[in-house]
């Protein structure tokens, strides 16, 4: 598919993540990598740099790029995809702002999906301890989670996003047509991602769901504006009361352990992020006193959105030692988001490594 950006801007809704003096919108809807969306008044200096990769560039940077008057404007590509999600890559965006002399006014645009967006907003956080940064995020998944809520970084041999800190861009810009050009795959990665906001907090939306999932699979624009929208007021809700995930935004991790086990054994980018959660949001359910019923609900909309709901591995047990490394690890104790029921999430750490085994190894009976 062709993208279609460039058309007279249409009705978008704007969400507000409250963080006092660190608040900032996230503006969606479609035709707002046009000109008639201008993101001048987001770029605090007179220069920017543009940080994408190299699926997205060819799709989308001239349009970014036309989108910005009377600055200077500076390109970097790096490398798409998960594998390059390294200090290495980190390195090359510093590289970067040094040779330009970039200065503590200048505004980073992370064009790109979640990977890319972690990784230009840990440059944003680092360089000169702090540069203003513009979240476009091209992806599903990143339009209604990694662009949102400030969590920057990089991965790490031993672990995914070990390498990392908290730091908030000044706007979100999601554009749904972008999402024209996304694969299958890589958008049902996003649904995943919208499942989750339903499961861990609130059930109508989880049901609206249940009955506009294959409007959702052809893309309806009016149903994907408002699934977006819902699934970034949630998570601005839940920031905005625990922006450093001391307490409650710690429930967003629903599915999220395992799902970054399965990753790390099967190696970043075999099986996609969103796929993981999927998964890993099963066997978090089992775990949960949710009863029978709700659970099977999970698993069948899971199902409905044609993500992967089981996984073959040659040692499951494997996954227990990979989640001990898991920066949600508190006290040497594994901390698990598990459901109440659909709609109430909340952490769990009292668990045996029987009871886990048994989720991993039986997440449907």
């Amino acid at each position: 598919m062709n993208p279609k950006v460039g058309r007279k801007l249409s009705n978008h809704n704007v969400i507000k993540v409250n963080l006092q003096d660190r608040s900032y919108p996230i503006t969606i809807g479609s035709a707002l990598l046009s000109d008639d969306f201008n993101s001048d008044k987001w770029i605090q200096g007179k220069d920017c740099l543009i940080v994408t990769n190299e699926t997205v560039a060819p799709l989308y940077l001239d349009v970014m790029k036309s989108n910005i008057d009377d600055k200077t404007i500076e390109v970097i590509t790096i490398k798409d995809g998960e594998h390059y999600k390294t200090i290495d890559t980190w390195s090359k965006i510093i590289d970067k702002l040094t040779a330009m002399r970039a200065n503590r006014d200048t505004t980073i645009i992370a064009l790109g999906g979640g990977v890319l967006g972690d990784i230009a907003g840990f440059a944003a956080a680092t360089f000169m301890r702090g540069l203003p940064f513009i979240q476009v995020p091209t992806t599903l998944l990143a339009q209604v989670d990694s662009s949102v809520g400030g969590k920057t970084g990089v991965n790490h041999k031993d672990g995914k996003n070990l390498i990392g800190s908290f730091y908030q861009p000044t706007m979100v810009i999601s554009d749904i047509d972008v999402l024209s050009t996304l694969p299958d795959r890589e958008y049902k990665c996003g649904l995943a991602e919208i499942i989750k906001y339903g499961a861990i907090y609130d059930v109508d939306f989880f049901a609206w769901l249940e009955n506009n999932m294959s409007d959702l699979l052809i893309r309806a624009p009016k149903k994907l504006i408002y699934a977006i929208s819902r699934s970034c007021q949630i998570k601005a809700n839940i920031v905005g009361e625990d922006e450093f995930e001391l307490g409650k935004r710690a429930i967003l991790n629903f599915g999220h352990t395992f799902g970054h086990a399965l990753e790390n054994i099967m190696g970043y980018g075999e099986l996609l992020h969103g796929e993981a959660v999927a998964i890993g949001m099963i066997i978090a359910s089992k775990l949960s006193p949710i009863n029978s019923v709700e659970h099977n609900r999970l698993i069948s909309l899971i199902k409905s959105a044609n993500l992967p709901h089981k996984i073959e591995l040659n040692d499951k047990n494997q996954m227990l030692d990979v989640m001990k490394t898991d920066k949600k690890v508190k006290n040497k104790k594994l901390r698990f988001v598990l459901l109440r029921s659909l709609g109430e999430a909340f952490i769990e750490e009292d668990l045996s490594e029987n009871e886990i085994l048994d989720a991993i190894n039986n997440p449907f009976s």
